[in-house]
C-alpha cells in the first residue's frame, strides 16, 4: 500500500487501463476464430473489441487532468533552518 496521495485523474487513468483490457482481451478472443478456422463469433462480439480504443481515451484524458492538476498545484519549497 503506498503513502501517496490520490492525484486528479488516477481513477480515470485505472478506469481506463480496466477498458483497454477488456478490449484487448475480446479483440483476441474475435480475431482468433479466423486463424483457427472456427465458425465466426456474431456481431456484437465485435463491438465489444472497441472498448480498447475507449478505454485508451480515457485513460489518456485521466492523464491530461492529473498533469493539468500538477501544475496548477503550488510547489512547496522548504526552508533550511
Amino acid at each position: 500500500m503506498t503513502t501517496e496521495t490520490p492525484q486528479p485523474g488516477d481513477t480515470l487513468v485505472r478506469v481506463g487501463a480496466i477498458l483497454f483490457l477488456i478490449g484487448a482481451v475480446a479483440t483476441v478472443v474475435t480475431v482468433a476464430p479466423l486463424f483457427l478456422h472456427l465458425s465466426r463469433l456474431p456481431t456484437p462480439a465485435y463491438f465489444v473489441c472497441m472498448v480498447m480504443p475507449l478505454g485508451f481515451a480515457v485513460a489518456l484524458a485521466g492523464l491530461f487532468k492529473s498533469a493539468r492538476g500538477q501544475r496548477r498545484s503550488p510547489v512547496r519549497t522548504t526552508q533550511p533552518g
